[in-house]
C-alpha cells in the first residue's frame, strides 16, 4: 500500500488572464507540473506567465509537447512524417526551454500530450523520439503510462521515469485510457475522482471497463488544468489524501 503519491497538472492550456488565474491556483495544489509549449496550446506570453507562477511555488516543471495540431487540442493522430513530427516536438521543446533559463527554471521530466501521449505508450518508434529529444534537451526524467513501450524505452536509455495515473480518466481492461470519443470516458463527478484517486494510492488498483479492478501502480496523479471545476477538484483530491494519512511528495522517478 502506498502512503505518498505526486501530483501533477498540465497548464498553460488556456487562454488571457483567466487561464492564468487557473494556473496559478492549480499550482498551489500541486508540486509538479507540465506546461503546453505551443504545439496543442500555449504561447510565449503563457509559457513566461506560467513558468513564473511555478517558480513562485516552488513547483517543479516539465514540458508539455504534442502534435501540432491546435485546432483538436492534440487529441488527435496527426498524419505526418517521423522527421516532421521531431522537429516540431523539439522546436516546442526549445522554446519553453530557453524562455524558462531565463527565468532560472529547469525543466526536469517531459510528458507527451494528448494523442501523443497516447501513441508514444504504444510505438516504440515514437517512444523513442520522444526520450531523445528528452535525453538532448538534458530534461531527468518521462511521465507517462505505466508499462508502456514509453516507460521501457526509458528505463532502457537509462533515464528516470514517473508512471503516471489519472483522476478523471476511465482505464481499459489493459491499462490503457479509454478514447475520450467513448461514452464514459471522462470521469465528471469530484468525488468519483476523488474515490479513483485514493483506490490508486491505497491500493494499487484502478476499476477498468467492465467494473474489475486491474493493477496500477504509479508514481504521479495527473489532475487535468483545463476545465471550470478543475481548482475545486484539485483542492478536493489533495484534502482527501491529506485525511487518508497520504504523504504528497515530488517524485524523483525510478530508473529500473
Amino acid at each position: 500500500m502506498n502512503r505518498t503519491i505526486c501530483l501533477n497538472a498540465d497548464i498553460g492550456e488556456l487562454p488571457g488572464e483567466a487561464g492564468r488565474a487557473m494556473d496559478r491556483a492549480i499550482l498551489d495544489v500541486v508540486s509538479r507540473c507540465s506546461i503546453a509549449c505551443g504545439g496543442h496550446a500555449g504561447d510565449e506570453e503563457s509559457m513566461r506567465a506560467t513558468l513564473k507562477a511555478a517558480r513562485a511555488r516552488n513547483v517543479v516543471v516539465g514540458a508539455h509537447p504534442s502534435y501540432p495540431d491546435r485546432q483538436n487540442f492534440g487529441r488527435k493522430t496527426v498524419a505526418m512524417s517521423r522527421e516532421e513530427l521531431e522537429m516540431s516536438i523539439r522546436q516546442q521543446v526549445r522554446t519553453l526551454a530557453s524562455l524558462a533559463r531565463l527565468q532560472g527554471v529547469t525543466l526536469d521530466h517531459l510528458k507527451p500530450h494528448g494523442a501523443l501521449y497516447n501513441d508514444a505508450a504504444r510505438d516504440s518508434d515514437l517512444a523513442e523520439i520522444v526520450v531523445r529529444i528528452a535525453r538532448d534537451a538534458r530534461i531527468r526524467a518521462i511521465i507517462g503510462p505505466p508499462n508502456s513501450r514509453l516507460s521501457k524505452i526509458a528505463h532502457g536509455t537509462g533515464m528516470d521515469f514517473l508512471a503516471e495515473g489519472f483522476a478523471d480518466r476511465r482505464y481499459a481492461g489493459d491499462g490503457s485510457l479509454i478514447a475520450r470519443s467513448e461514452p464514459g470516458a471522462v470521469i465528471e463527478a469530484t468525488q468519483a475522482q476523488v474515490a479513483q484517486v485514493i483506490g490508486i494510492v491505497e491500493n494499487g488498483t484502478v476499476s477498468a471497463q467492465g467494473s474489475h479492478a486491474i493493477p496500477l501502480n504509479v508514481d504521479t496523479i495527473c489532475l487535468h488544468g483545463d476545465t471550470p471545476e478543475a481548482v475545486d477538484i484539485a483542492r478536493a483530491v489533495k484534502s482527501s489524501l491529506q485525511d487518508a494519512g497520504i504523504a504528497l511528495k515530488c517524485f524523483e522517478g525510478h530508473t529500473g
